[in-house]
């Protein structure tokens, strides 16, 4: 997810219709993902044939397309896939610490930062989330992205402060700041965050986005990379509606669609990464997006997969949404039309409390670990 490294944007792609009014920002409940029947998953997608000069597997096809990016911490798993990038989030990284395969690198984290007379458990996890990066960056050609604590999503100044001493960490262990991408909750505090560290070079990547309103405000900025949630959009579409959806149909392929048409048309020059993916079929339908990252299971089941891949949309080509108008948004009108997305609002809500939840629970295994830590040195004293 040839080796280049970040300093280079590549144009964008693609994104969401919005959907039906609500009132407010309170009383959400959360929509758990579904995954589909496998047998459903692929539609209007053809096996390859020896006779048609492709000849590889669906990944290797799909690399032709888009930038192929990992979505996981587990770094050993990751190499088989030769992705050019990686992405990370507080939920892939306390997974891959509950695991004995890489609980390590939280309690060599802490024992580093006690040695060092650190007591801030909060600098803690960002010493463990830069420690994955790094060992992720022995691997990859490209860049890995590192979540600023989603708890700050909607204080400026905090995350800001957190993002500057991610990158320090970053820079301390000889990595430049041009293979990483901060990532950010795509609040209006978020992207005020994103326009000032762009300003230090210090690159983007914009999370929890499921509307066109925080895809156009990300861009005006000049937010290196978004990230549009296409499986959780089809989450909340089909809890709504009681409907399944073929892949062309998904409402979450449709909203990368659209925020790349709109970029397109409007000239703006932020990436557009799709993630959170249901099924293969999704990805499928927005080959030649920017990138795509890609969980373990769904790279895996692209590998072994003989479907024939093609471009779904194109830089070169017609830009079907090219009658919307040029969207400006300011804190009033982001607010305003954010809130009247329904789907979007309640997603970036419960986005933002998943993340809290397990950024709580990394606090309590550091501070675990530590006390641990404590005893043993107490016991050999």
């Amino acid at each position: 997810m040839a080796v280049h490294t970040v300093a280079k944007r590549v144009p964008a792609k693609a994104w969401v219709k919005e959907t039906p009014r609500r009132a407010g920002l309170a009383g959400r409940t959360k929509a758990e993902p579904r995954l589909l029947n496998p047998s459903k998953r692929i539609q209007r997608l053809k096996p390859l044939n020896s006779s048609n000069g492709v000849g590889s597997n669906a990944l290797d096809q799909l690399k032709k397309h888009s930038t192929v990016v990992a979505d996981t911490g587990d770094f050993e798993l990751m190499a088989q896939y030769e992705p050019q990038d990686a992405t990370t989030n507080p939920s892939l990284i306390l997974k891959a610490v509950k695991s004995p395969q890489y609980a390590h690198i939280l309690s060599e984290a802490v024992q580093e930062a006690t040695q060092a007379g650190i007591t801030d458990p909060e600098e803690v996890i960002d010493r463990v989330l830069v420690r994955f990066g790094c060992e992720i960056l022995k691997i990859i050609p490209g860049r890995v992205s590192t979540e600023v604590d989603a708890r700050l999503s909607f204080d400026k100044d905090a995350s800001l402060f957190r993002a500057r001493r991610i990158i320090k960490l970053y820079e301390e262990a000889g990595i430049s700041r041009e293979r990483i991408l901060i990532k950010l909750a795509t609040t209006w505090e978020g992207v005020q965050t994103a326009k000032q560290l762009e300003s230090e070079g210090i690159h983007v990547n914009m999370t929890l986005l499921f509307s066109l309103v925080q895809a156009v405000a990300c861009a005006e900025v000049g937010a290196t990379l978004i990230s549009p949630f296409v499986g959780r959009i089809l989450d909340w579409h089909k809890k709504a509606t009681g409907k399944e959806y073929t892949s062309e149909e998904d409402p979450g392929v449709q909203s990368v669609k659209t925020i790349y048409n709109y970029y397109k048309k409007f000239g703006h020059k932020t990436e557009v990464m799709g993630a959170s993916f249901r099924n293969v079929g999704e990805i499928l339908e927005i080959a030649g997006v920017d990138l795509i990252t890609i969980s373990p299971a769904l790279l895996e089941e692209l590998k072994k997969s003989c479907l024939e891949v093609h471009r779904r949309v194109d830089v070169a080509g017609p830009h079907s949404d090219a009658s919307n108008e040029r969207l400006r948004i300011d804190e009033p009108s982001f607010r305003f039309l954010l809130n009247e997305n329904a789907m979007a609002s309640d997603k970036l809500a419960d986005g933002i409390k998943i993340f809290c939840r397990d950024v709580e629970a990394l606090l309590g295994m550091v501070k675990g670990s530590r006390q641990a830590g404590d005893v043993h040195r107490s016991n050999n004293m």
